[in-house]
């Protein structure tokens, strides 16, 4: 059945054919999957909608597969990464149960397009044994990627899923179309996204009706804390009376505050300075000043 025993050669050139096809493979399905859109905005301009939703449905499940092809080159690339841990341990190694469990669960599902497959998944089983091998095949250990399971899964897509691909085709080749409201609140989504109710905080979280810089995304919430706003200082003016001293002892502001805090004195409480109490500055005679600032005998 498996022409020999294991072979660690034959399952590394395996798994480099294997993510060279799959390579091809995702690109193929992509250049098919941009035809297909094409076609199924011209069912959405003719009002053919229930054969667009049949053949979004097939574009999903194709979409699905690349996806699926993309975690497999991922896990062919990182075996080869560890070829050494498969060469030397008799075991499989914790670090590529995962990678390895999952690439024999794809064999029967993918080897109609990639033969590839089902030779490395034997050279697996007969490293590791059949208990391993059946194990991964049902995936009774439950090592086998989840996300791999569901986009390779038989079950249809969710309509709300559907609505909003032909919603997105229709824009990019500018075909009107209305997406089924009914769909699209069965799983949980809007049907109107562009109404106010939406936007639970109100036209400032829409973003692009207000100036200001930025790549006009939503507008900043409010800070959870309020922030400090600093006094700004007074205007100089002319007045040059002296600024009311603030002294607890000061016996004039005893009348106007309480001992639990700092007084004021008046303003009329403190005598405006006189030019004539001030020393007569330094002169040499002549009316100007000394250069030395020295008093001039």
């Amino acid at each position: 059945m498996f022409g020999g025993g294991y072979k660690g050669s034959k399952l590394r050139v395996n798994l480099r054919l294997a993510i060279n096809r799959l390579k091809l493979l995702q690109k193929k399905k992509t250049e098919q999957a941009v035809k297909a859109r094409r076609e199924i905005a011209e069912y959405l301009r003719n009002a053919k909608y229930d054969r667009a939703r049949i053949r979004v449905e097939h574009i999903i499940r194709e979409d699905y597969m690349v996806e699926a092809m993309e975690v497999l080159e991922m896990y062919c690339d990182l075996i080869l990464a560890r070829f050494g841990l498969i060469e030397t341990m008799k075991y499989c190694d914790e670090g590529l149960s995962e990678s390895v469990c999952t690439l024999i669960w794809v064999a029967p599902r993918l080897q109609a397009d990639i033969q590839e497959m089902k030779l490395i998944a034997d050279q697996f089983v007969l490293k590791y044994g059949k208990t391993f091998g059946e194990q991964a095949r049902t995936n009774s250990n439950g090592a086998v990627n989840e996300r791999i399971i569901h986009r390779m899964g038989v079950q249809a897509p969710p309509r709300a899923l559907v609505e909003n691909y032909l919603v997105e085709i229709a824009r990019s080749h500018d075909v009107a179309f209305e997406p089924d409201p009914d769909s699209m609140l069965d799983d949980g989504i809007p049907p109107c996204p562009n109404e106010k109710s939406f936007f639970p905080y109100g036209d400032d979280f829409r973003g692009g009706n207000h100036g200001g810089g930025g790549g006009g995304g939503m507008a900043a919430p409010p800070p959870a804390f309020p922030t400090a706003h600093h006094a700004q200082p007074p205007p100089p003016t002319m007045d040059h009376r002296a600024p009311p001293v603030v002294s607890p002892a000061h016996p004039a502001a005893m009348a106007h505050g309480s001992r639990d805090g700092p007084w004021t004195v008046p303003e009329n409480s403190v005598p405006p300075p006189s030019h004539s109490a001030l020393p007569p500055y330094p002169s040499n005679g002549a009316g100007l000043p000394s250069s030395t600032g020295l008093p001039v005998s």
